[in-house]
C-alpha cells in the first residue's frame, strides 16, 4: 500500500488545525499528517497534541528556535521521508487549500512526479480574494515563469504532491529559503531535475478564520529571491551531484 503523508506548516492556526486534521484523516486510513508548528503563541501545538493523543497518524514538530515558512517546510519534508512516506502532500493550514482536493493530487501521481493544485488550469479557480491580491498573484506567476522558464500556470501554489524520490534528489538540506519563497525554490529544483510536473484544478478559498501572516515586503523579497534561484540553484545541484558521486 502506498503511504501518503500530508505536511502542514502552521503559525497561529488554532482555529483551523483541529478540523483540518479530522478532514484529512478521514480521507483514507493510509494517510498520515505531520504538523510543523513554529511555537505558535495561540496554542496551535496544544490543539494538535490533543488530536495526537487518540490518533497515531498525527505527528507534531514544535520548533522553538528555528522559525520561518521555509525551514518549516524543509523540516516537514524530511520528517515525512524519515517516516517512510511514498507520497508527500504539502498544503496550508487555513483551508485555502481544501482537503477534498488531496485525493485528486494523489491520483495524479500515476503519471507525473509532482502534482500542483492549480487555480490557473481549466476547472480551477478561487474565491474570497480582492482584485488587488489576485493581480499581485498574477504578476508573480508571470514573473516566475519568465525568470525560471517554467511551463506552470500557478507557480505560487503551495498545495502540491511529490513522489518520495523527487524530494530525496533536490537537496532539501541545502536549500536556502527562510520564508515563503521555499515554494518556488523547491519547484525550480524539480524543474531543473527534469521531473514531470502536472497541474490539477482546485478551488482556492481565502481563509475564513484567523489572519494571514503574508506581507508586501515578503512578496517583494520573494521576487528578488526568484532571480537569485535562477542564478545559483543549478550550480548548487551540480555540486550536490559531484559530492554524491565522490562518495
Amino acid at each position: 500500500m502506498t503511504k501518503t503523508m500530508v505536511m502542514v506548516p502552521t503559525y497561529n492556526e488554532k482555529e483551523n488545525i483541529g478540523s483540518l486534521l479530522r478532514d484529512i484523516l478521514q480521507l483514507d486510513p493510509s494517510i498520515g499528517v505531520v504538523v510543523v508548528d513554529d511555537d505558535s503563541p495561540d496554542g496551535t501545538s496544544q490543539a494538535v497534541e490533543s488530536v495526537r493523543q487518540t490518533e497515531p497518524r498525527v505527528h507534531l514538530l514544535t520548533r522553538k528556535n528555528k522559525k520561518g515558512r521555509g525551514t518549516a517546510g524543509i523540516d516537514g519534508f524530511l520528517h515525512a521521508l524519515d517516516q517512510g512516506a511514498d507520497l508527500i502532500v504539502e498544503m496550508d493550514s487555513d483551508y485555502s487549500h481544501h482537503p477534498r482536493h488531496i485525493p485528486q493530487l494523489v491520483d495524479a501521481m500515476r503519471d507525473c512526479d509532482v502534482a500542483i493544485g492549480s487555480r490557473a488550469v481549466a476547472g480551477g479557480g478561487e474565491s474570497g480574494r480582492g482584485r488587488i491580491r489576485q493581480a499581485i498573484t498574477g504578476f508573480a506567476g508571470f514573473f516566475i515563469r519568465q525568470v525560471m522558464e517554467l511551463d506552470v500556470g500557478d507557480c505560487t501554489s503551495g498545495f502540491r504532491c511529490f513522489k518520495r524520490e523527487v524530494l530525496q534528489s533536490i537537496g532539501l538540506k541545502h536549500m536556502v529559503s527562510q520564508g515563503p519563497e521555499i515554494v518556488e525554490e523547491v519547484l525550480y529544483a524539480c524543474h531543473l531535475r527534469g521531473y514531470k510536473i502536472k497541474e490539477i484544478p482546485i478551488h482556492f478559498e481565502d481563509r475564513i478564520r484567523g489572519e494571514s501572516t503574508k506581507t508586501f515586503m515578503q512578496f517583494a523579497d520573494t521576487m528578488w529571491k526568484i532571480v537569485q534561484f535562477r542564478l545559483t540553484l543549478k550550480n548548487r545541484l551540480r555540486r550536490l551531484d559531484r559530492k554524491s558521486k565522490a562518495k
